[in-house]
């Protein structure tokens, strides 16, 4: 591992001034950033509009961290996993989810995970450390070119919903948010773009307060405090109480609704009274729920509930007025799907 510096830990200003400090002209720097984040460049001699002796001292004072797709998976279903090989040796997953009518990248946020929740596999993995904004970008640049492949379109949507939570690494996931979504990298709608949290109140209220407008997802899976803390013991820290004043902040300031990710487990979360909970809760503000399918973990703790459970929250919702939707999972068969990410490639 190299112990230069990653260029892309530069602003397009501090590029502007390196060149300047080196007796060449700033629009060089100009030159450099839009080969790194608008053309996704993998190394210096790849910038062929720069001269030789140019790219030889870029080579010499930085290095460019690139990822590296180290095994891609398809599923029958045309989901696609890649086991992504980080500079420092350590692997995250990403995932590409096509439908008929758009391609989603699931991209992750961190190696292993900062919370506890007993129903995922990638919490099961220690947190090792957060990824950089850079890191984040290249996954999307990665899942676009699969997307363009094999599925004859760009990538439409991003979820933050792969491996980690976002909010317990949120500089580095909103300076990614930003380049995926300026004209100078990605140029993508911030509107197609949704950062998925356990919820963490504090940084809830604080993407309120910076305006962000991307949207916001939170995966809930029980609105009774102490069932919600039996499998996310994190909630303890965390109680549905601040989880809501901060979600009440959020609507006040941002007017966005709320997107519920929630699993209906046989036996934990499978009665009347669970659904009575999540309609009273979800009614401070506009909200949606998705209902979604659980996908074992090799355990027998979460079993998913029959059909008649999903049916009664379907209901009751719909009867609330509260828009639900029950989403299949896509790549179970490559273990892609949704709480599945654990790094069993590696």
């Amino acid at each position: 591992m190299s112990d230069k510096k990653d260029i892309r830990a530069l602003t397009k200003e501090q590029l502007r001034a390196f060149f300047e400090k080196e007796g060449d002209q700033a629009f060089r720097g100009n030159q450099v950033y839009e080969w790194l984040w608008s053309k996704s460049a993998h190394s210096f001699a790849d910038m062929t509009n720069l001269s030789k002796e140019t790219r030889t001292m870029l080579e010499a004072n930085f290095v460019i961290n690139h990822i590296k797709v180290d095994e891609m998976q398809k599923s029958s279903d045309g989901t696609i996993k890649n086991a992504v090989k980080l500079h420092d040796g350590l692997t995250v997953e990403s995932v590409l989810i096509p439908t008929k009518s758009r391609t989603t990248a699931c991209v992750s946020s961190q190696v292993g995970c900062s919370l506890d929740c007993s129903f995922c596999a990638t919490s099961r993995l220690k947190r090792m450390r957060n990824l950089n904004p850079d890191e984040i970008y290249d996954q999307v640049v990665a899942i676009d070119k699969e997307s363009r492949l094999y599925h004859d379109k760009p990538l439409s949507n991003i979820v933050f919903m792969g491996m980690g939570e976002p909010l317990m690494n949120y500089n580095n996931v909103l300076k990614a948010i930003e380049k995926i979504t300026s004209p100078e990298g990605l140029g993508m709608s911030p509107k197609r773009i949704v950062v998925s949290t356990s919820g963490v109140p504090k940084m809830i209220k604080k993407m309120a307060d910076e305006d962000v407008k991307f949207k916001l997802a939170v995966s809930l899976h029980s609105a009774i405090d102490e069932v919600r803390t039996s499998i996310m013991p994190f909630n303890a820290t965390f109680p549905l109480k601040d989880l809501r004043e901060a979600l009440e902040y959020w609507y006040a300031k941002t007017k966005n609704r709320i997107t519920y990710e929630y699993i209906v487990w046989k036996g934990i979360n499978d009665q009347k009274k669970d659904v009575d909970a999540l309609i009273e809760f979800c009614k401070f503000a506009p909200s949606k729920v998705n209902l979604i399918e659980y996908n074992p973990i090799d355990d027998g703790m979460f079993q998913q509930a029959n059909e008649e459970a999903i049916d009664m929250y379907v209901k009751m919702l719909e009867k609330n007025n509260i828009t639900v939707t029950v989403r299949r999972s896509r790549g179970k068969d490559i273990d892609a799907a949704c709480g599945q990410l654990a790094n069993k490639s590696s």
